[in-house]
């Protein structure tokens, strides 16, 4: 999986993608910064890919309209023939909810209604007696898989009643575990079978001076904080870090590049190939 890259056709990186070993193509959600806007991404990525699955990780539910949120997916399920995947979390950075005007303190109680909308929605639900169902119909019964995504306890444990599964944000193999456990157990006291997905995530960079660029970028979207995160950032370093992360049993890992350069997703597709090469042989 390839997060997206500045100022480039995402398109055309979408199609690098699918070319390669990847099983997914994800698009983070911010508003006050420079990235494009996730579901109109993904609008586009959908008609430009047969194969690859498309993943938001994670959309800022409560500074969007649930109802509006529950048709763009449809609409991006449908023109994909079933390959969305909706990430969803409630967010913490206090300017995105400045610049909408929404009240961060109350983000909780909003995005367990927007859920409830957003499964009414797809389920073909009237949301009142004097207006007509919405489409366009889900590909899926239960329409797209949902991810909920998060860092507390508090916030995996909606995944039992409103989720299909867990993504994990930029955490190591332990942290990401333990609130996954969280996770299953509120899916078993659901009385759900089988278990929730595990999908994680980690940040990279490769090629000339990679560490000294990927620390510029991560000053930039996280801050003085974002230079404690490790990044390996040589192949062997990135194959071993997929590695661990499969160990903990990880159903899909994100790769999130700290370089703009379109020639990290070619990068990494050679890790990903050689890791899958040697777990084939």
């Amino acid at each position: 999986m390839v997060w997206g890259y500045q100022n480039r056709c995402p398109a055309y990186r979408a199609r690098r993608a699918e070319a390669g070993p990847f099983s997914s193509l994800s698009v983070f959600d911010r508003l006050v910064y420079e990235n494009y806007e996730p579901l109109a991404t993904l609008a586009a990525v959908a008609g430009a890919t047969q194969r690859i699955r498309l993943l938001t990780s994670v959309l800022l539910m409560p500074l969007r309209n649930p109802v509006l949120v529950a048709k763009m997916g449809a609409s991006i399920d449908a023109l994909s023939n079933g390959r969305l995947s909706l990430g969803v979390g409630i967010g913490d950075r206090a300017e995105d909810f400045q610049a909408v005007g929404v009240p961060s303190q109350q983000r909780a109680r909003i995005f367990e209604e927007q859920l409830s909308l957003i499964k009414r929605v797809w389920s073909g639900q009237q949301l009142d007696e004097h207006m007509g169902a919405m489409g366009p119909p889900v590909v899926s019964p239960n329409g797209p898989e949902i991810l909920i995504g998060g860092y507390s306890h508090k916030a995996v444990r909606r995944v039992g009643k409103w989720g299909d599964g867990y993504i994990a944000g930029i955490s190591s193999p332990a942290e990401a575990l333990d609130l996954y456990r969280e996770a299953e157990a509120s899916w078993k006291a659901a009385g759900r079978a089988g278990k929730p997905r595990f999908v994680g995530a980690f940040c990279f960079a490769l090629g000339p001076k990679a560490l000294e660029r990927a620390d510029r970028y991560l000053k930039d979207y996280f801050g003085e904080e974002g230079l404690g995160l490790p990044i390996p950032a040589t192949p062997k370093e990135v194959r071993h870090t997929l590695e661990t992360y499969f160990e903990v049993g990880m159903d899909e890992v994100l790769l999130w590049p700290c370089i703009p350069d379109l020639d990290q997703v070619d990068r990494a597709a050679a890790v990903v190939s050689d890791l899958l090469s040697r777990h084939a042989s």
